[in-house]
């Protein structure tokens, strides 16, 4: 049975915002210039401004919620592509990465 009302109210610990923020940014460097793209950077725009907010429980509309887990899922499976391409050092910095986004994702964008 599907849930007729979902809570999109997170609380982030302190070093998850920094990636999650960290995350933001890079997504909007890469689709800056993009007008094709407009409805993604005023998502990630909002988020990054939420995250860096400095509130306890963020409060996530379902857009934002959808495209920031979409955007996590999509590097997540980038990240374990590159680690199985990798020598030992970027390996390892990749998979540090890896762990940090599958542990946001499992903890708070699980359904």
């Amino acid at each position: 049975m599907k849930k007729l009302f979902t809570n999109y109210n997170f609380e982030f610990t302190k070093n998850e915002k920094k990636i999650l923020s960290t995350f933001c940014r890079q997504t909007l460097k890469q689709i800056e210039g993009d007008n094709k793209l407009f409805a993604e950077a005023r998502i990630f725009n909002s988020l990054l401004s939420k995250l860096t907010g400095g509130e306890d429980v963020i409060k996530l509309t379902k857009d934002e919620r959808t495209r920031l887990k979409h955007q996590l899922e999509e590097n997540l499976k980038y990240l374990n592509s590159r680690i199985k391409k990798s020598w030992f050092l970027k390996k390892w910095l990749y998979r540090s990465m890896a762990v940090q986004y599958e542990n946001i994702l499992n903890n708070h964008f699980r359904d």
